[in-house]
Parts: structure tokens; sequence; C-alpha cells
């Protein structure tokens, strides 16, 4: 049809997929999250496949607007950059053995993480991401929306927080974050695992789950 495909790949980073060989025209990232990895830095990525009119118009646009990094940022940004790949490593590790010790739990009704067979895009996830399936992920609790604010709350090593792609593990109930019209069940937590021990990790969430 002659569109334009434009993918966000900030979960997934440059590591794990590459939309352009995928076949998409343009890829963005939010610079902030795993590429920084420390949670200091403001920034952006916008990659084009190909030279055309439509990218002369965002690069007029950025110059124009003054929307480049300083010096201090662009060292921070080139410092994480330099960590990436272990960092990503830990934390998709951690995440996919999360995963598997929460799905069949007892206290969990389901968890959404691609790297699981029971996720209906795992297979497509197989194909299109290599080296792991992220560190991203959200659990649905068997209980009411006051029961995963209660877990949420009491975990201590997961700090409760809305962001993603740090070197620390954050949890949040996100229908509380989006609002009262948010679409999102309020039996769902948002997990960004972090780097930390994996045990810890784990003991962290059973805990609160089993409280």
């Amino acid at each position: 049809a002659g569109a334009l495909c434009i993918v966000d790949s900030t979960v997934a980073t440059p590591l794990l997929t590459q939309p352009i060989s995928l076949g998409a025209d343009f890829v963005m990232h939010s610079a902030t999250k795993y590429l920084n990895g420390h949670s200091d830095v403001l920034g952006g990525v916008a990659v084009a496949a190909k030279d055309s009119e439509f990218w002369q118009k965002i690069c007029a646009l950025r110059t124009g607007s003054g929307a480049i990094l300083g010096a201090f940022e662009s060292w921070l940004l080139a410092r994480g950059l330099r960590t990436l790949d272990v960092r990503l490593e830990r934390a998709c590790n951690n995440a996919m053995a999360l995963a598997e010790m929460l799905e069949g739990h007892s206290a969990i009704e389901a968890v959404l993480y691609p790297g699981l067979p029971s996720h209906p895009g795992h297979e497509i996830a197989s194909k299109q991401m290599h080296g792991g399936f992220g560190a991203m992920m959200s659990i649905l609790v068997n209980g009411d929306e006051s029961f995963a604010k209660s877990v949420a709350g009491r975990t201590r090593v997961f700090k409760p927080a809305t962001s993603l792609g740090g070197v620390e593990s954050l949890i949040e109930h996100r229908a509380t974050v989006e609002g009262k019209n948010s679409p999102v069940p309020g039996n769902l937590l948002r997990l960004s695992i972090g780097i930390e021990s994996i045990d810890d990790l784990r003991y962290d969430l059973i805990s609160a789950i089993e409280h």
C-alpha cells in the first residue's frame, strides 16, 4: 500500500532484533533505556533504512530545532553502550528464569513474556529475536487489584517505578500509573528485569506473592 513501516525497538535493542533487516523503513529507540542502561540520560535514536525525502525532513527538523545531544549526555550514552551486551545478556537470562518460575504458580494467572512457548507471539519472536527475548514482562496475579498492589508494595529488590532498561529491577501496577481510563487489567503488574542476582529476584517476588 506504500505505507512506511516504523518500528519502536527500544525494548528489543539492536542486539536482539534488527527491524531494518526484516523490512522496516525506520527504527527508533529511547536511548534513555537499555542503550544507556543507567537511567541518567534523556535521548533518542532514529535510523532510516535508506536516504529519502522523508528522512531529509526529519534531519532538517532535528537540526533546526536543536534536538541534538550535548557533549556530556553523549559521553554518558557512549559509556552505557560499552556494557550493553553484558547487561542485556544478564537481564534476559534473569527474565527467562523468572518467567519459567512464575508460570504455573498458583498465585499467578498468566505470565506475558514472548520467551515462553505459551505466549501467542513466541513463534514470531523466535524468528525475529536472537540472543534472548528481552527483559520486560507482565504478570497477571490470581486476585483483584488490591492484591496486585500489595504484591508490588511488598517487594524489596524490585523497586516501584515506571521505567525500564536500567540495571535495577522495577515493578509497577500499570493500571494505577495510567489512570482511571486505563484498559490494563487491575491484576496486571509490569516488570522490568535488571541484572541483580537471580536468587535475590526469585526470593523477592515469591516472598511478596506468598506473604
